[in-house]
């Protein structure tokens, strides 16, 4: 049986309700709330025969863990996660080359989050995170990821260096970002089967992923900071992709 989770804010919930309502199990709206967003949230839910629950804001307060939820809470059947003995399936149902994109040891939640946005908005098939020392896909991801989080699949891996190695004998080129690397983004190839992968915040790549990639990168700094945010940097990565595969 699959486990019951809470995302919360009017653009999650929407995302949901019109592209996965078979997970929905209860929509939970504020009392007294007139807004015109949450009667459409109510009138989806209504033709999908989804409960619908009206709460006073304290209650949705607690569910939300006092993030900011918009007056709508919506408590799903979560799938979680998968496991690296999915990525096998998600590289065979794609038609298109592959486009992944590989965080190593993101920690912080809104981070994780706004990749996944990213990664929903560019296309990507999957997104691959170690299981150990990185951000799981808590509300608050859910929330940051503004529904991405039920589009894009998340695979959580044991071992990050072993995958990536294993990401190669399926003819996937892995690109890595490193402040360091001589070689500009934007004169890399980055079409056809790819991985790109990004470091943790303030650390970058560990030294075995590193020594995976096929290739490492940098993005051209102009300014006096040294370092891009990795939501902001994931953003730069991909859709030099974006571009390059049109």
């Amino acid at each position: 049986m699959s486990e019951s989770t809470t995302i919360f804010g009017l653009h999650a919930v929407r995302t949901l309700l019109q592209q996965r309502p078979e997970r929905a199990a209860v929509l939970i709206l504020q009392k007294g709330r007139d807004d015109a967003r949450i009667a459409e949230l109510m009138k989806l839910a209504q033709a999908k025969g989804i409960k619908t629950e009206l709460r006073d804001s304290k209650e949705l307060d607690r569910l939300a863990g006092d993030e900011r939820h918009q007056g709508a809470c919506l408590q799903i059947r979560s799938v979680g996660v998968l496991g690296e003995g999915a990525l096998d399936d998600v590289l065979d149902s794609v038609a298109t080359p592959p486009l992944l994109l590989v965080l190593d040891g993101v920690q912080d939640p809104h981070n994780l989050g706004a990749c996944l946005r990213t990664a929903d908005a560019a296309g990507v098939t999957a997104v691959i995170v170690p299981k150990d020392r990185a951000a799981g896909l808590s509300a608050t991801v859910r929330k940051v990821a503004s529904g991405a989080a039920e589009t894009v699949p998340l695979i959580q891996v044991t071992n990050l260096a072993r995958t990536l190695r294993w990401l190669k004998e399926r003819d996937i080129w892995i690109v890595g970002t490193d402040d360091q690397a001589t070689h500009s983004l934007y004169a890399s190839k980055l079409t056809g089967p790819l991985a790109v992968v990004l470091g943790a915040e303030g650390t970058g790549l560990r030294r075995l992923t590193r020594e995976n990639c096929d290739a490492l990168v940098s993005i051209p700094m102009r300014g006096v900071v040294e370092s891009l945010n990795v939501s902001v940097a994931t953003g730069v990565l991909l859709y030099e992709a974006v571009r390059q595969r049109q």
